[in-house]
């Protein structure tokens, strides 16, 4: 079995701050035996206005923050999945969210930039967001082989796209983890719902590292860090505030309800 953890912060605007808390946290969650650890959307940076993330961008393998991330897992001997970071693409005046990837060696292993970018109007409220303004959509889903089995990564708002994951699945996913900065609105309405949906209908592992508190720039996060087990069953759950939630990676779990409830093999229409 794997012991993994997701890290829930309340990052603000300083990215040194940030660093700082996250490797707090991972520590706690390395000392707690997790050989896995996800950190969550914009754990480096939550500035005060959404092109804050733009001045702190980084160049694709060269930076200060994926220097913390590889130095991070490394020190602790850890997979560690570094929530998103700003790094710079194609577009001019834009970022992406990037996912990035290292292994207990500090080797970056994947690379995933955020599909689905979150433009809405959060009904009955003033909450009004539009990350295609700073943020660069990426194209490619991220399917990695791990030593915990298959890791499909995905960020926040990718989570309400069913059909982005059943590709993943058809592979042999057998961990979803998926970094987010979920509103406290949206959160309370549908976080629980959907992440518990994703692992029933992939039957498979979600580990969910989210924001969790108040920001400095006025917005709130949902926080409920969770571990669902492929059966939707949460393991863990931490509400509110910086800490994280841990659990085990059951193989024999994973692959008796597989073949118990076979799902996966009763699909008859298919999306690519």
């Amino acid at each position: 079995m794997t012991i993994c953890a997701a890290i829930q912060m309340a990052s603000g605007p300083q990215v040194s701050a940030n660093l700082l808390e996250a490797d707090k946290l991972i520590a706690e969650a390395a000392k707690a035996g997790a050989k896995l650890v996800a950190l969550p959307e914009n754990f480096a940076i939550m500035g005060m206005h959404e092109t804050d993330k733009i001045k702190v961008g980084e160049q694709d393998g060269s930076g200060p923050i994926q220097d913390f991330l590889a130095a991070t897992a490394k020190k602790y001997g850890i997979w560690l999945i570094g929530g998103t970071i700003p790094v710079f693409g194609e577009a001019a005046n834009k970022v992406r969210a990037t996912c990035l990837v290292f292994d207990e060696k500090g080797e970056r292993v994947a690379r995933y930039d955020k599909v689905h970018l979150f433009d809405v109007n959060v009904p009955d409220s003033a909450e009004v967001y539009r990350e295609s303004d700073s943020i660069e959509a990426g194209e490619t889903p991220c399917l990695i082989d791990s030593p915990f089995g298959k890791i499909g990564i995905a960020v926040c708002y990718d989570l309400r796209f069913p059909e982005f994951f059943r590709p993943m699945a058809r592979k042999g996913m057998d961990i979803l983890v998926l970094p987010a900065a979920f509103t406290a609105k949206t959160g309370a309405a549908h976080w629980e719902v959907l992440l518990r949906a994703r692992a029933i209908e992939n039957l498979c592992y979600v580990l969910a590292p989210n924001q969790g508190g108040f920001h400095m720039n006025g917005r709130q996060t949902y926080g409920h860090s969770m571990f669902v087990d492929p059966w939707g069953v949460v393991l863990d759950c931490y509400k509110t505030g910086p800490g994280f939630v841990s659990g085990d990676v059951d193989r024999g779990r994973l692959e008796k309800t597989r073949a118990s409830f076979p799902v996966l093999e009763h699909r008859r229409f298919f999306c690519e």
